[in-house]
């Protein structure tokens, strides 16, 4: 993403769990925050077919509904979306079970415009909640929960950092946050936007500001898709990554799943469970309600902090 400019994909991914609690039968998540933080027209230059982008300068109702059902339809057909919902429920259900054991810290790096403190104002807060995301997308964030009048918990903290050049740690040092207690981290959609170099950084940066009993859930894409086997992987590869690359984020790298917890194992991290979107749907719909269509190549990870190795 450019310096200046919000994620656009945060604002897809906001919005891609909107969609899913009005439109899909039995949600298996509940956020309707994305219709007022994210609305169509702050997604039609960037991330909309031509049809929505035709009717973006008309100011009748008629028109206004016609670009919100278009511009949902292309969110919902996107390959991105079964991975966007069942990630996000994934990660709250583990937030559940950290609080269970009395984990009051959580950390969402690269939180885009995730609304959690929004929808669980309860649960949230027991929390302090840091939000770590690029100046850009966090100040946008910022502006639109103002211009919807909402009021945002004490116990939330706005970090805005660009993680390419400050540490996590350095980051989360300016405010509240201690390192000798137990956090839980979350860190989704980020992993295939940075070079392996980068992701194991971030990584190493986690744990050096990490309680040892911490836990971190991330996503992460399959690295054989980069060199996808036969025609229909490599058109339905070709797809996501040539939307997410005209919005000026292509995807970069990813984790072979079948290496994972050893290349991570050093640096003081114990893989827990790994997951791909099949096996998310068939824990969280697998009925077949939703209608969620999963693909063997978006994985997420959840690790516990054992502490770094000397």
């Amino acid at each position: 993403m450019e310096d200046q400019v919000a994620s656009t994909t945060s604002l897809a991914t906001s919005r891609m769990r909107a969609i899913h609690t009005r439109r899909d039968p039995q949600p298996i998540l509940h956020d309707p925050w994305g219709d007022r933080l994210v609305p169509a027209t702050l997604l039609v230059a960037s991330f909309s077919p031509p049809a929505a982008q035709s009717n973006s300068g008309s100011t009748s109702e008629d028109a206004e509904d016609a670009l919100e059902t278009i511009t949902d339809d292309f969110l919902r057909a996107s390959p991105a979306y079964t991975n966007v919902i069942t990630r996000s429920r994934y990660t709250e259900d583990a937030l559940s079970e950290a609080l269970a054991r009395g984990v009051r810290q959580y950390v969402l790096i690269g939180a885009g415009f995730d609304s959690y403190a929004l929808r669980r104002p309860a649960q949230a807060k027991d929390l302090q909640v840091f939000e770590v995301d690029h100046p850009a997308t966090q100040a946008l964030k910022k502006q639109r929960i103002a211009e919807c009048g909402i009021a945002i918990e004490a116990g939330v903290y706005f970090v805005a950092a660009d993680l390419a050049k400050e540490g996590l740690d350095a980051a989360l040092s300016k405010t509240t946050f201690s390192k000798s207690a137990p956090t839980f981290f979350s860190w989704l959609g980020v992993t295939m936007y940075l070079t392996r170099a980068a992701n194991m950084a971030a990584l190493k940066s986690i744990v050096a500001c990490s309680a040892p009993g911490s836990e971190l859930v991330f996503s992460y894409i399959d690295q054989k898709l980069f060199e996808p086997q036969g025609a229909a992987e490599a058109a339905l590869f070709e797809e996501l990554e040539q939307t997410v690359k005209s919005v000026g984020e292509p995807f970069i790298s990813g984790f072979h799943p079948t290496d994972l917890a050893s290349d991570i194992r050093y640096l003081g991290l114990e893989l827990m469970e790994d997951l791909n979107d099949f096996q998310l749907v068939e824990r969280y719909d697998s009925a077949g309600v939703n209608g969620l269509k999963p693909t063997d190549r978006s994985h997420i990870a959840r690790v516990l902090v054992r502490g770094a190795r000397s």
